[in-house]
């Protein structure tokens, strides 16, 4: 699959997140004569069961402001924020869910973002992925399309990533990884064969919370690329972009 298309679907996919509120709530009775339940977390989705005022509905996980509800019959669905704020609590309290913050971004789990930058003097466009084992460490793996003058290349990268200020708002990072290239130079006069070497890296960056569930990053990396004509390579990348957490 080409790395447009693939970074077109990727980013169309999201991870459920956990319930954020004042209280955890595993169950909230509907006070409204009903609750609409969509398919999908979004308007757009169409509404395929009411539950009414009453029936208790749990709580599931929480992506943006919809809620994925499993009503007493079995059926799931997602409902949005408003309407989930009109159910009652099992202490007859009326439901309150707060908004994503800068506390959730430090005990995050999963991060999904999308880089641009300079690979070497060549454009570089960089998918990734994210989850964290622990506060301070995550692994990543990114796929990056390389688009030079002269040849494209294709990197993927496996890396751990360390964070010694995790609760900052701009928060610095350091990371080491190893990944394979794979270089396909454009037809020319003399015509060279496509090569696939193994990488490693180290670098640093940085991220800073925006707002909602999105962060700013900025990272160098320095790669040594380990040819197979023993004439290692130190190209260095310089990228910057935007991701999302859970």
């Amino acid at each position: 699959m080409p790395i447009n298309a693939l970074i077109l679907t990727l980013l169309t996919w999201f991870i459920a997140a956990p319930v954020y509120g004042d209280t955890t709530y595993e169950k909230v009775k509907v006070a409204d004569p009903y609750i609409e339940l969509h398919t999908g977390p979004a308007d757009g989705y169409p509404i395929f069961h009411v539950t009414e005022r009453g029936e208790w509905i749990e709580i599931l996980s929480r992506r943006t402001e919809w809620f994925k509800v499993r009503t007493t019959d079995g059926k799931e669905g997602w409902v949005n924020r408003s309407q989930l704020e009109q159910t009652l609590t099992p202490t007859g309290e009326q439901a309150a869910f707060k908004d994503v913050a800068l506390s959730d971004f430090s005990t995050r789990r999963w991060e999904f973002g999308l880089l641009g930058g300079d690979f070497d003097g060549a454009t570089v466009i960089t998918l990734y992925g994210g989850y964290s084992f622990t506060a301070n460490i995550s692994g990543e793996l990114s796929l990056s399309q390389v688009l030079g003058s002269f040849s494209d290349s294709l990197l993927v990268n496996a890396n751990l990533l360390g964070q010694p200020f995790p609760r900052w708002r701009i928060s610095p990072f350091f990371t080491l990884g190893t990944g394979m290239i794979q270089t396909n130079p454009h037809a020319t006069l003399v015509q060279a064969e496509d090569r696939t070497d193994f990488a490693g890296h180290v670098g640093v960056g940085f991220r800073t919370y925006i707002t909602r569930r999105f962060v700013f990053r900025a990272e160098y990396k320095n790669y040594v690329v380990f040819s197979s004509d023993d004439e290692n390579e130190e190209p260095d990348e310089w990228k910057a972009g935007f991701s999302v957490f859970f």
